[in-house]
């Protein structure tokens, strides 16, 4: 078998309702990401996942990441990663990408990256860390993390430059899956939501 990997992001917090960068801050859910952690935790202990019995699962040590793991019915099983930590973005910490702007209107963080933070490159190895350990053994894994490294695992599982990232968004509480088709990395499915509608 080859292995999958699912992807659980965290769900809403006051930072990330305002869109700001949201990167090793620890800050809690709001009740919003609370329910919609617990709505994906009975998604993925319904049929066709029925619980992930045979699931590896890790999440990032972030309280965000870990609350909605353990929101989701998962935290007695979940290893704490600090690959799966979010972006440190340095000087941009705190801040919305229209405030950054006001300084450097041209700039785009998939391509220039931040100030005193961790660089692109530095990223990128984090994020072919996870994909190398997900497909390291015969068992699918799960992981709980955050927007910008979960969309960085997804672009290096296709075998993309991190820059890659940019074109794929993701929502809180969003579940995905990357796996293979005709032998080749595929993305399986992306930023589902369903379980929030219901």
């Amino acid at each position: 078998m080859a292995p999958r990997i699912l992807l659980a992001r965290h769900g809403q917090t006051e930072w990330s309702l305002l869109g700001k960068h949201t990167g090793r801050t620890d800050i809690p859910l709001l009740e919003e990401g609370r329910t919609g952690a617990k709505l994906l935790g009975e998604r993925l202990h319904r049929a066709p996942w029925d619980g992930l019995a045979e699931f590896e699962i890790r999440t990032s040590p972030l309280v965000r990441a870990r609350e909605t793991c353990e929101l989701a019915g998962f935290g007695d099983r979940a290893e704490p990663w600090d690959a799966l930590m979010e972006w440190d973005y340095g000087a941009y910490e705190g801040m919305a990408p229209d405030e950054i702007k006001a300084d450097r209107p041209d700039w785009f963080i998939w391509r220039d990256g931040v100030p005193e933070g961790e660089t692109l490159a530095q990223l990128s190895d984090r994020a072919d860390q996870v994909v190398e350990w997900a497909r390291s053994a015969d068992r699918d894994v799960l992981v709980f993390a955050h927007g910008h490294i979960l969309r960085s695992i997804a672009a290096r599982w296709l075998g993309e430059d991190i820059s890659f990232a940019a074109r794929i968004r993701l929502d809180p509480t969003s579940l995905s899956g990357l796996g293979w088709a005709y032998g080749a990395p595929a993305v399986e499915r992306w930023n589902d939501t369903g379980h929030l509608e219901a």
